[in-house]
């Protein structure tokens, strides 16, 4: 026996109860990310890039937002957080979906942790789209910071 194969754990987890389907509006959404990477992707097949990740948000009036990373070794912000930034400079105050893609036809993925504590904290409703072993899924963010907490100016982080 291999040692990967000793020591190779098998996680077996059902998705949460939030968990669904995608919407044909969602599946526009992962589309826009998708053009979106495709447009301003600065890396080739293998390569590595600066912008290699787009991300695509929808507010609660229906209009859409993009944003593209910008990778820097102090931890350049995600594709997510542009994405969020522009919905809000363009006077969005609420999203309902959001989604990320990696550049030549990566992706969606999942997104990092501090990207589920910023949704988790200015967007407690909003829905994830990500892989899962089921395929690509609708997911509440509060189902994907599982013992969160919530962050206040008055008080600080508490239990959500």
């Amino acid at each position: 026996m291999l040692r990967s194969q000793r020591y190779r754990r098998v996680v077996t987890a059902s998705l949460p109860p939030s968990a669904r389907a995608l919407t044909p509006d969602e599946e526009e959404l992962i589309e826009l990310a998708r053009k979106t990477i495709d447009a301003t992707t600065d890396a080739g097949p293998g390569e590595d890039g600066f912008h290699t990740m787009g991300a695509a948000v929808r507010s609660g009036d229906g209009r859409t937002f993009t944003g593209v990373n910008l990778y820097h070794f102090t931890g350049g912000p995600c594709a997510e957080l542009v994405a969020l930034g522009a919905a809000r400079a363009g006077g969005a105050t609420k999203i309902t979906q959001i989604v990320a893609v990696g550049n030549h036809g990566r992706g969606p993925v999942g997104p990092c942790g501090r990207d589920r504590q910023v949704l988790f904290d200015y967007y407690p409703g909003v829905r994830v789209i990500l892989p899962t072993p089921e395929g690509l899924r609708s997911i509440a963010i509060g189902d994907l910071v599982p013992l969160a907490t919530a962050w206040s100016f008055e008080g600080g982080s508490e239990m959500a």
